[in-house]
């Protein structure tokens, strides 16, 4: 039997690695709450292994995590300044980072905290016994009905965040005869208004879980869940219009429709995924299988116009300042309306109306009608992906766990656009307006030969039209080695994707390359990592991970207007990615504390935008290729128990995010094949990456009492916040024609630095337990408790700028919430 499971071990593993406990940097979460460490059982099954040191965070809580990923979430902070595409997202061990962007989408199971409670994170380049993962880890979560507690809890939440209620229930069976265990689970959130004028939150959740037990060695599981949900969206604006109204919260994207609140920015999104699983033992080994199907919708509505005014209120030309130098009554006029006048800055719903009913239009086909100048439209991402996944892990002796595992994703994104409201309008006609300027030739504006200047109505799909097919199938292997007084590993992984376009439109202005199955682009990768803990006692710890690996592009940095054609970007190639990290950890009664230094490499990125350019005069593709990362830095967390009752803690986090780089440009136009500039150099090289605080700190203290309640408070720092960077300003034609002492060589070339602040945060709670059977749980947080509204949590350069008036295209911002809370009460 043993030398079957070394010749099945030898065909899953590339090589034979090795480990170190595999718990060293897991965490296992609560999402309603922070995130904790939990005692592995695994690791004292004999007395010999009760002699040895424990491997690391045994039994405790890592203060920095929980910090990080609760009280500085709020300012968006990121966790070594990694983006969540560098984070692997599984759940029952399936992949549910989106293949078009790399993200992860926590709103396809939102509201489902106590079903998705069972989770256990892998973080950096630790070892994870589900997937190779991302050099900022792996997060699994676990939905396996046997795994939950038996239990029925019923919650209720306030709040004044982006909803204002939410009610959820949970019912779990446990394994009932040893034969079935089922876990059901449901929530409601809504808000007719949240903390921003004119938004609202309408969202509903549903989880089922179910799990046959056949024998000890075999058991199936079945999950579905979902979190259909639409929410009117909050829009960022200039420093402008928030002086101007008094409002840091200033939202543009809505107005009263027959007394009636409407927003023109709603996010639609429902994408449910069923799984069925396979748990598996045989002797030594685990196998755990899971094939996935997930599917649905993802939209969000906007406005879109024709031949007439720009709709929004916020738009450049009505604003005070672009009329300040050229015309005095005019400046006067609209800060006069802008300041008083609550319905000259919202959306006008009852002037499109209006318009539409006016526009009397005769087709091409001869058709009558109310042809519409605005209408709402959505843009639609839907999707529908199978995966497969199993992994299989080997104790192979009581020092060596080896782990394997198969991966493969079958994926196909529909991007197109739909009717969503005429507005009163008969129709609206499928053509290019910026093409039916630019070119005489009809075809040319055409947005789908194959059906010419058709008129869509509600449903339709119009403008754009193309599914993305992502393919994807990956190898990993890791072996794992626990000794007395060190612990290492070594993993490895091999990944092939494959994806191409599918054009269901045959665009007029690429008539050739729109329509159809375009080339398949095809990209081989590979990672390796390792790592060693050595225990210098049973309460300090050295920890060592060093790791490389290369990531096939995402498809939408691929291709050069994939909304309407085949073209791929020149010189696309795979990332390379280099990180490593090295920790101090101590874990004694009285302190835990934890010091990490860590530096990343994030080589040969793309980078692709659109957006009007205003010395072009059209609209553009802005591609920058060789786009190179660097980050570096350090966290601290500490925690004294300072008496049974009371705990302080301190928290801190410092990192250098840059460019190290100058990347490439092209600049492609929209509508046609020409390229405006090619091998244009964007001087980016020690620019800061911008858009959240590379420094944080927290000094917080909480009280247990004895009679079930607890308290505690935080004062926390957010600072070293830059503005995310607009690359065209920093290349040598933005500069042309200006000399160093002109006032627009700075402003070009600097960037931004935000304001730094504080915020305090406090929180108490307590527990009562009911004729001994019976638990109703309170807890309240107050977050921003001293009503900080300066603190800038979004900032960035517009991309359309003019060299003459640096200020006519102004960065946007949004702020941190002032102060708000969050009640929630169970009963179980």
């Amino acid at each position: 039997m043993r030398k079957i499971q070394g010749l099945v071990f030898l065909f899953l593993f590339t090589a034979t690695l090795a480990s170190g406990q595999t718990d060293t940097t897991t965490v296992a979460t609560d999402n309603e709450f922070v995130p904790v460490i939990t005692l592995s059982a695994a690791d004292f099954e004999s007395d010999e292994e009760a002699h040895d040191i424990s491997g690391l965070l045994q039994g405790s809580r890592d203060i920095f995590l929980s910090t990080a990923g609760y009280t500085f979430g709020a300012a968006r902070f990121r966790v070594r300044g990694y983006e969540s595409e560098n984070s692997s997202v599984l759940i029952n061990g399936v992949t549910v980072n989106d293949p078009e962007t790399g993200r992860a989408f926590y709103s396809t199971w939102g509201g489902l905290n106590d079903a998705m409670r069972n989770t256990v994170n892998s973080i950096g380049l630790a070892p994870s016994e589900y997937a190779f993962g991302g050099f900022a880890g792996v997060n699994n979560i676990e939905v396996r009905a046997s795994q939950y507690r038996p239990d029925t809890r019923i919650t209720y939440s306030s709040a004044n965040r982006s909803y204002r209620n939410r009610v959820m229930f949970i019912h779990s069976t446990g394994m009932v005869d040893d034969t079935w265990a089922m876990t059901i689970s449901g929530s409601r959130r809504w808000a007719q208004e949240g903390y921003s004028e004119g938004t609202f939150y309408d969202a509903y959740a549903y989880f089922f879980s179910a799990e046959r037990k056949f024998n000890e060695n075999h058991s199936f599981g079945f999950t579905v869940f979902g979190s259909p949900m639409q929410s009117g969206r909050s829009g960022l604006s200039v420093q402008e219009a928030y002086d101007l109204t008094g409002n840091q919260y200033y939202n543009p994207n809505w107005g009263y429709q027959g007394g009636e609140v409407r927003n023109a920015r709603v996010n639609n999104y429902n994408k449910p995924m069923v799984l069925l699983t396979h748990f598996g033992t045989f002797g030594n080994t685990t196998v755990n299988t899971s094939v996935a199907y997930s599917f649905g919708r993802g939209g969000n509505t906007a406005l879109n116009w024709y031949d007439t005014a720009d709709p929004r209120p916020d738009y450049y030309r009505y604003l005070p300042s672009y009329w300040e130098n050229n015309d005095q009554y005019m400046f006067n006029y609209l800060t006069d309306l802008w300041q008083n006048s609550s319905e000259f800055r919202q959306l006008d719903w009852d002037s499109f109306y209006q318009a539409n009913y006016k526009n009397l239009y005769a087709a091409p086909n001869g058709i009558v009608g109310n042809r519409s100048k605005y209408i709402v439209e959505e843009r639609r991402s839907d999707h529908s992906q199978w995966s497969f996944n199993s992994v299989a892990r080997n104790q192979l002796n009581s020092n060596i766990m080896l782990t394997g595992g198969l991966n493969v994703s079958i994926f196909k994104g529909f991007q197109f656009k739909e009717v969503n409201d005429l507005l009163g309008g008969d129709w609206w006609v499928d053509v290019d307006q910026f093409a039916e300027r630019d070119f005489a030739d009809e075809d040319f504006y055409q947005n789908d030969l194959n059906n010419p200047n058709r008129l869509v109505q509600v449903g339709d799909r119009f403008g754009y039209d193309f599914t993305a097919n992502i393919n994807k199938s990956e190898l990993f292997a890791q072996s794992e080695f626990t000794y007395a007084k060190v612990d290492f590993f070594v993993a490895a992984s091999y990944s092939n994707t494959t994806f191409w376009r599918t054009g269901h439109m045959q665009n007029g202005r690429f008539p050739d390359n729109s329509f159809g199955d375009s080339e398949k682009q095809k990209f081989y990768n590979y990672g390796v990592k390792g790592g060693a803990t050595y225990k210098i006692t049973g309460r300090h710890y050295i920890d060592f991970n060093v790791g490389y690996q290369t990531r096939s592009p995402y498809f939408r940095d691929s291709y050069i207007s994939s909304r309407v054609r085949d073209h791929v970007v020149d010189g696309l190639t795979s990332e390379r990615i280099f990180a490593t990290d090295l920790s101090y950890i101590v874990r004694a009664p009285m302190v835990k504390s934890r010091l990490t230094v860590y530096y990343s490499e994030n080589l040969d990125q793309t980078w692709n935008r659109s957006f009007y350019h205003e010395g072009y005069r059209t609209f553009i593709n802005y591609i920058m290729t060789g786009v190179d990362t660097r980050n570096l830095g350090a966290e601290l967390g500490i925690e004294v128990n300072v008496t049974p009752d009371w705990t302080v803690n301190a928290v801190g986090a410092w990192g250098h995010y840059t460019y190290s780089s100058r990347p490439n440009v092209t600049i492609a136009r929209d509508n046609d094949f020409e390229l405006l500039a090619e091998n244009r150099t964007v001087y980016f090289k020690n620019f800061l990456i911008g858009g959240f605080p590379q420094m944080a700190g927290s000094v917080g203290v909480r009280y247990n009492s004895p009679k079930y309640w607890f308290a505690g408070a935080n004062l926390n720092y957010f600072g070293k916040t830059y503005i995310d960077a607009n690359p065209d300003r920093r290349t040598e034609e933005a500069l042309d024609g200006l000399v160093e002492l002109d006032p627009q060589w700075e402003q070009l070339l600097e960037q931004q630095k935000l304001n730094d602040g504080y915020t305090l945060d406090f929180f108490i709670g307590k527990s009562w337990r009911i004729a001994r059977k019976y638990f109703i749980r309170a807890n309240l947080s107050v977050s921003n408790a001293l009503n900080n509204k300066e603190l800038t949590v979004i900032a960035f350069e517009q991309l359309r700028y003019d060299t003459r008036d640096i200020d006519r295209f102004p960065p946007k911002y949004a702020y941190m919430y002032g102060a708000n809370y969050f009640l929630n009460v169970s009963f179980s």
